[in-house]
C-alpha cells in the first residue's frame, strides 16, 4: 500500500491522543514541588528539632528522599503519582532511586544476581555512566582554563 506522507501524517494525528498540556504541566508542577517542599521540611527537622549541621541533615535528607522512592516503587505507589504527575516525578534524587528499583523489582522472579543484580542498573546505568564520564569531561576543562589563565 503506497500512501503519501501526507495521508500518513493524518493516519498519525487521528491514532495519536491529543496532548493536555496545560493538565500534564500543572500535574508536573504540583508533585515536583511537592517533592522539593518535602524535602525541604526534611531538612528543616533534621536541622532544628534534631540539632544537625545543615550538611548532615542535608545528607540524611537525600538518603530519606531515596528511601521514601524506594518504598513507594516497592508498594507500586510511585508509578500511580507518575501516572499523575509525569515529568514531575522525576526530580533526580527521586526519580534516579526509582529508576533502580524499578527493574529490580521485574526482574526479582530471575534470582539475586541473573535478575536483581543484573538487571538493577539496566535504566540508571546509562545515568551513572555518561554523568560520570560528563564529569570528567569537564573537569579537564575546567583544568586546562585555569592552568592557561
Amino acid at each position: 500500500m503506497n500512501i503519501s506522507q501526507n495521508e500518513y501524517a493524518n493516519m498519525v494525528d487521528r491514532a495519536s491522543p491529543k496532548s493536555k498540556i496545560l493538565k500534564d504541566c500543572i500535574g508536573a508542577f504540583t508533585v515536583g514541588g511537592f517533592i522539593c517542599i518535602v524535602g525541604q521540611a526534611l531538612t528543616d527537622t533534621y536541622q532544628y528539632a534534631l540539632g544537625m549541621e545543615l550538611k548532615d541533615a542535608r545528607c540524611l535528607t537525600s538518603i530519606s528522599l531515596v528511601f521514601l522512592s524506594a518504598l513507594f516503587t516497592a508498594l507500586s505507589w510511585y508509578d500511580n503519582i507518575a501516572k499523575f504527575a509525569g515529568a514531575g516525578t522525576l526530580v533526580p534524587i527521586t526519580g534516579f532511586a526509582n529508576a533502580v528499583v524499578s527493574p529490580a523489582i521485574e526482574f526479582k522472579s530471575e534470582g539475586f544476581v541473573g535478575g536483581l543484580g543484573a538487571k538493577m542498573f539496566i535504566i540508571a546505568g546509562p545515568v551513572i555512566v555518561y554523568g560520570t564520564a560528563a564529569s570528567v569531561l569537564y573537569g579537564l576543562i575546567l583544568c586546562t582554563v585555569r592552568t592557561l589563565s
